[in-house]
């Protein structure tokens, strides 16, 4: 941050603008989950009558995207070395994929809460495109490398996110594909049955190594990052697709003759995602408490967020496309929780801002009095 060298002042411009690049350099990839997050709980919030949170956070939502998506340009065609360097990197590139379900949550909230679906159809499209560049890109960079990190060194449940991007691609289409006329709407639907049977096939492909790694590799606090909690997330999203395509299936004959299919893995899914949550939950207290692991704010904290939001999201949904009303103790207790984890998150992300400008005062106070120093020894 301090960019006084060899006793030579520099502006209180270029002290900022060099905190604003190197802000931009270190821009994590996975910057997007503060999207996925915020658009997740908005639409919680609006499917359970709270209206002015939802739309509070709507707005904000659409200002983390413009900014976000600003920065992330910033960063490909300023520092385009450290950009490809976290793309094609085993640990950091899948979190690229957070562009993916932020794009098409954003683009959910667009048609459940104002019904604009040309700003979702657009959407859409920009995230089909990003999710196909992304995924042949990313897969097979890291296929042909040829130093290649080992599992435990190389994979955590940040990979999920690349289910979590397949998973919002199909909701969107499946939401738009319902308030698109014939033919269309079967091509639509068809769409979305394809991309959530993916997202299923790849989890398990996932979750297995990582599974793997959590139990034959050292484990360390340290190991245990944020986005773990896509172990639960990724299965979450899954059952919301299910849930919608079960919906829309009276608009689709395949998928009325797909319904035993679509509800029973639909219920996999979510029993599946419900498991994981005590198991978190242990392992967070393990992690804070026992080892007494430092919790202080971190980008990733966004990925531990989201997964809370769209459980909440998908027990409802899920609760009416199987006609299961007793579910609604969950989602009611799940989307406080993840209103109040938000509130966390977001003051952590404030109170890390005011520190950085502090930091920047500091520097630019130090500055200045190197500045007199050198005005005094010229008189």
């Amino acid at each position: 941050m301090e960019q006084i060298i060899n006793d030579k002042a520099i502006s209180a411009s270029g002290i900022i603008a060099a905190a604003l690049k190197d802000g931009i350099k270190n821009l994590s990839p996975s910057y997007f989950a503060l999207v996925m997050a915020t658009g997740i709980i908005s639409i919680g919030a609006y499917l359970m009558d709270m209206q002015w949170i939802a739309y509070i956070l709507f707005a904000l939502n659409n200002g983390f995207f413009i900014v976000l998506w600003v920065l992330t340009l910033l960063r490909l065609f300023w520092f385009f070395s450290s950009f490809k360097a976290d793309l094609t990197n085993h640990m950091a590139g899948t979190g690229f994929f957070t562009s993916v379900a932020g794009t098409c949550v954003l683009g959910i909230q667009y048609i459940i809460m104002v019904e604009n679906y040309y700003i979702s159809a657009t959407l859409l499209t920009f995230g089909i495109l990003l999710w196909l560049f992304l995924t042949y890109t990313i897969f097979t960079t890291l296929t042909t490398q040829q130093n290649k990190p080992t599992l435990d060194k190389g994979i955590t449940g940040g990979w999920l996110t690349a289910i979590v991007a397949t998973q919002s691609v199909s909701i969107l289409s499946a939401l738009i594909a319902s308030h698109t006329p014939q033919p269309y709407r079967i091509e639509i639907n068809f769409f979305a049955l394809s991309m959530w049977l993916w997202g299923g096939m790849f989890y398990i492909w996932m979750i297995s190594l990582i599974f793997y790694r959590y139990t034959f590799f050292k484990f360390s606090p340290g190991d245990l990052a944020p986005p773990y909690w896509i172990n639960m997330g990724a299965m979450a999203i899954s059952t919301l697709g299910g849930s919608v395509l079960i919906i829309n299936a009276p608009d689709a004959p395949f998928l009325e003759s797909l319904l035993p299919f679509l509800k029973g893995f639909t219920v996999f899914y979510w029993a599946t995602g419900t498991w994981w949550i005590p198991m978190l939950i242990i392992l967070a207290i393990w992690r804070h408490i026992y080892k007494k692991y430092p919790l202080k704010y971190d980008p990733l904290y966004w990925g531990a967020v989201f997964p809370q939001g769209m459980y909440a999201v998908c027990t409802f949904r899920m609760s009416k496309a199987l006609h299961m009303p007793f579910l609604h103790y969950f989602y009611e207790v799940f989307i406080y929780l993840a209103i109040l984890a938000w509130t966390v998150t977001f003051t952590g992300l404030v109170r890390f801002f005011i520190s950085e400008i502090k930091k920047i005062k500091y520097t630019i106070a130090l500055s200045q009095k190197l500045n007199i120093k050198e005005k005094n020894q010229l008189l």
